[in-house]
């Protein structure tokens, strides 16, 4: 059975600021869904695509270390 590795790993920058890390399966369609009303607004894909879980893992790291999970 092979596992999918089909979810990314991202931040979402404002500026030279982090404000929102997060994970998705269309990384296109995600910073359409950020940049929407907002100007000036960056996303940077984090590493290699992921499993689902690995990717939820790694979002729940990142919330420990006090990064904003929240757009």
């Amino acid at each position: 059975m092979s596992v999918k590795r089909n979810t990314y790993n991202y931040y979402l920058k404002e500026g030279n600021k982090f404000v929102h890390v997060g994970i998705t399966n269309n990384l296109e369609r995600r910073d359409a869904e950020h940049r929407q009303g907002r100007s000036g607004i960056h996303i940077y894909k984090v590493g290699s695509r992921a499993t689902r879980l690995a990717a939820l893992e790694w979002e729940e790291e990142q919330r420990k270390e006090g990064k904003p999970t929240e757009p």
